[in-house]
């Protein structure tokens, strides 16, 4: 059996408003156009999550329910906490605990591209890879029967995109 990992950076956040904590801040237009991008790319590739690990804080929530808009039975957040502004470390851990074949994982960065470098077999050619711009997303695939089985340097790169390579949706 195989195992997918759908690893996503939040989307372009606001940071207009002062009052607003860094953990509340929303999407802002750029932001709110980029997520359904990656939500209709995943749909047309036949990318469906049954597992939808999510940053509680609220950028990261606005970014999966524009994704999650786009994809026909599209699994509810499981808001974890420790996936704000997590170390790679802390997000393998969780990711570990998944149970579907099929997860996406929207956090925040650096640890989203360090989770990303981490578990990648080969990085891919992707000029942006190794800067992880807001909403890039990183398809791993991983042979291994549990999350609990796979291990830095073992996913294999399926895809890489980000926002700006892909068209707005219809």
């Amino acid at each position: 059996m195989t195992r997918t990992l759908i690893l996503i950076r939040h989307a372009k956040s606001d940071w207009d408003d002062p009052r607003l904590t860094d953990h509340q801040r929303a999407l802002n237009p750029r932001g709110r156009r980029a997520a359904p991008r990656i939500g209709a790319w995943l749909a047309r590739e036949g990318l469906r999550p049954e597992e939808a690990l999510v940053s509680d804080a609220t950028r990261t929530q606005e970014t999966w329910h524009l994704i999650a808009d786009r994809l026909p039975d599209a699994p509810a957040p499981r808001l974890i906490p420790a996936l704000y502004h997590a170390s790679p470390d802390t997000m393998l851990r969780h990711l570990r605990d998944a149970s579907a074949p099929v997860v996406a994982m929207v956090a925040h960065n650096p640890g989203t591209a360090a989770l990303a470098r981490m578990l990648a077999k080969t990085p891919p050619a992707h000029p942006d890879f190794g800067r992880y711009p807001t909403a890039a997303t990183t398809v791993l695939g991983f042979d291994a029967e549990d999350w609990r089985d796979i291990a830095p340097g073992t996913g294999q790169v399926r895809a890489f995109v980000t926002p700006r390579d892909l068209p707005d949706p219809a």
